[in-house]
């Protein structure tokens, strides 16, 4: 499919180009609307707390098609591109999604699963610099090895059958901070129908969109760099960023919470760990000196609200302004400095 935009779009009028644009932005609100009303539906007929769907199934449906991508791109010999997609998605999920969310409205803190899952949400990227560093440390070359790979498959695994547990092990404590839900009562199976038909059409939405709005960039005479520094890097968060704004708007920010914690283990654990499983991954020099430290500088941050505790029970607004402010400045200088990261 990116190939046959790469392609078609150059072709295509400018007017042809907006109106796609606009069908696009269409797609990826209804799409999001979608998954939501699926989700909050699916917590009620299961009982499961929202943020664990959140943190499970909507993060695994919106990191999937990044996973193909990059294990595909490390079969066809281009490895830094799962490296960066991974990378470039969590400080995205994490410094932008939280960030703004966090400045917009009140994001209800549930200790009880984000001492938890935020373990995992720090500990498995900082487990991926340590490693890397090993590397840098023994080899000419730094690498993340097949074995490395299998690891993180395995923890993902771990990861998924440890957070259903906390969740049914919880009780009020799981749900706390979840608004009451007054919709339509549906199944199970037009839960999921409703989740992955939506999830389906944000990330058709996000693929098409983002050439297309790149190529009109060009057109304006934006640089290659600054775009790829700007839209093509926020265009891999962009599935996460559409249901963050859905989940918000329809008064479930918990379910935000969840997705950008899950899909920052998953970028992590199951985005590296299947790319690294087909092929090892170098490591670029400017991932040591930039991508990582803002990377666990973000994360950090975060697991420092966590443990906060906050008796409020919601982030603070400057929180997110702080996270925020890393990403924004990580993007001037990713421009500024030209240490794009691989796309």
């Amino acid at each position: 499919m990116e190939e046959l935009l790469l392609r078609v779009v150059p072709g295509l009028p400018t007017l042809v180009l907006l109106i796609v644009i606009g069908v696009c932005i269409l797609l990826l609100s209804k799409g999001a609307d979608w998954a939501i009303d699926g989700v909050v539906a699916l917590a009620r007929r299961t009982g499961l707390p929202r943020i664990v769907i959140g943190a499970t199934i909507v993060s695994l449906g919106t990191t999937l098609p990044e996973a193909f991508v990059s294990v595909m791109a490390a079969w066809t010999g281009n490895p830094g591109l799962a490296l960066g997609n991974a990378v470039g998605s969590i400080i995205a999920d994490t410094g932008l999604i939280l960030g703004v969310a966090c400045v917009m409205t009140r994001v209800p803190m549930n200790k009880f699963i984000l001492q938890r899952t935020g373990w995992v949400q720090v500990g498995s990227a900082t487990l991926l610099v340590v490693i890397a560093l090993i590397s840098l440390w023994i080899m000419p070359e730094p690498v993340i090895k097949r074995g490395i790979g299998f690891l993180f498959l395995g923890l993902l695994a771990l990861y998924m059958y440890a957070t259903y547990s906390w969740a049914k092990s919880g009780g009020n404590q799981a749900m706390d901070g979840e608004a009451e839900d007054e919709s339509d009562e549906m199944g199970i199976p037009k839960s999921f129908l409703m989740i992955f038909g939506g999830l389906f059409l944000v990330i058709l939405g996000a693929r098409v969109l983002i050439p297309c709005a790149s190529e009109c960039a060009v057109r304006v005479g934006v640089p290659q760099d600054v775009i790829a520094a700007t839209l093509v890097a926020f265009g891999t968060s962009l599935p996460e960023l559409m249901t963050a704004f859905a989940a918000i708007r329809k008064g479930h920010p918990e379910i935000m919470v969840g997705n950008v914690v899950g899909a920052d283990v998953l970028n992590c654990l199951f985005v590296i760990g299947a790319s690294a499983s087909a092929t090892p991954l170098a490591i670029p020099e400017n991932f040591f000196l930039f991508h990582f430290p803002v990377m666990l500088l973000i994360l950090w941050s975060f697991r420092a609200f966590i443990a906060m505790q906050n008796k409020k029970g919601y982030f603070e607004r400057w929180q997110g302004g702080w996270l925020l402010g890393i990403y924004l400045i990580y993007v001037v200088l990713q421009y500024a400095l030209n240490v794009n990261i691989p796309h």
